[in-house]
């Protein structure tokens, strides 16, 4: 996630001193959380970036925020989505916020086949509103949101009157494009996650947000359809989430009823992606890699 500071969040409105007061515990505490910092040229001097340098708070200077924390006098506000989040006299709430609640992120994608909007909190408690056209495909995203307690919100209109396989695969792509949004750098998560049963069914599903994508996907089904979804659909769904989530995927599943196989694999795929997002307050300022990056 990033952070863009414009000068007048920066500058000390009495004109005193080089920041406003707590500024670099701030931008420090916001660094260490694994937020990125956007700082335009024209919005700094020189002296106020060396004293950024000097204290080992990594400073962007070109790209598309997240948020922008913007000042009017004496009161910072914290400003997303065209809209005001959050305002105050200190620096407390709004870093707050973006620590702690800010593992948010919104990915629209038209095409001529779909056009799809999407919104998640990575934080959520697992509540959903999610609209493809096609029932069976809606109840098993539900699935991903209730046990991975993500909030999603997601509409995909696409032209099911050709083939529901534009519509799958698109939401698919959607979904791994905004939960890498919402991960950011991915400091502090645990990285990987995994078996579900399901009557007489059971899925393993193993996952690495490892920034290689790479789907193993082994499993039977007997239906051309459950409900309104084609079956041929469901290794297609996780293959091209996987690409776009720039995660390895394992899925596996044996059973009798082809139903259970599909929803097993969807339970199990959000138990391993509500795994592998969990923040380690032991780690809240590392990546989970040997090489410093995910």
């Amino acid at each position: 996630m990033l952070i863009s500071i414009t000068k007048s969040a920066l500058n000390d409105p009495s004109g005193k001193y080089l920041f406003r007061e707590n500024t670099i515990r701030a931008l420090k505490t916001i660094t260490d959380g694994g937020r990125d910092i956007l700082i335009s040229e024209g919005e700094i001097d020189s002296d106020q970036m060396k004293i950024l340098q000097q204290e080992g708070i990594p400073v962007f200077k070109k790209g598309h925020a997240d948020l922008t924390i913007d000042a009017k006098d004496e009161e910072l506000i914290l400003i997303g989505n065209e809209e005001e989040k959050i305002s105050g006299a200190d620096w407390d709430n709004l870093v707050k916020y973006i620590i702690v609640q800010s593992r948010k992120a919104s990915v629209t994608r038209k095409t001529n086949e779909t056009d799809i909007s999407i919104d998640v909190n990575l934080d959520g408690t697992g509540k959903s509103d999610i609209s493809t056209g096609l029932n069976f495909f809606d109840h098993m995203l539900d699935q991903i949101a209730r046990h991975g307690l993500i909030d999603i919100t997601l509409t995909c209109e696409g032209d099911l009157e050709v083939d529901e396989h534009h519509t799958i695969e698109d939401v698919a792509i959607a979904l791994g494009e905004v939960i890498t949004k919402a991960l950011g750098n991915k400091m502090g998560i645990e990285r990987y996650g995994f078996v579900l049963p399901m009557d007489e069914t059971q899925a393993t599903v193993a996952i690495d947000l490892s920034g290689r994508p790479y789907l193993v996907f082994e499993g039977d089904f007997n239906r051309e359809y459950v409900g309104d979804f084609p079956t041929e659909m469901v290794e297609h769904f996780f293959y091209s989430l996987a690409m776009n989530l720039k995660a390895t995927l394992h899925v596996s599943f044996s059973g009798k009823n082809d139903h259970h196989k599909i929803e097993a694999c969807f339970k199990g795929l959000a138990r391993s992606l509500k795994m592998a997002i969990e923040q380690n307050g032991r780690i809240k300022n590392l990546v989970p890699s040997s090489k410093g990056t995910l």
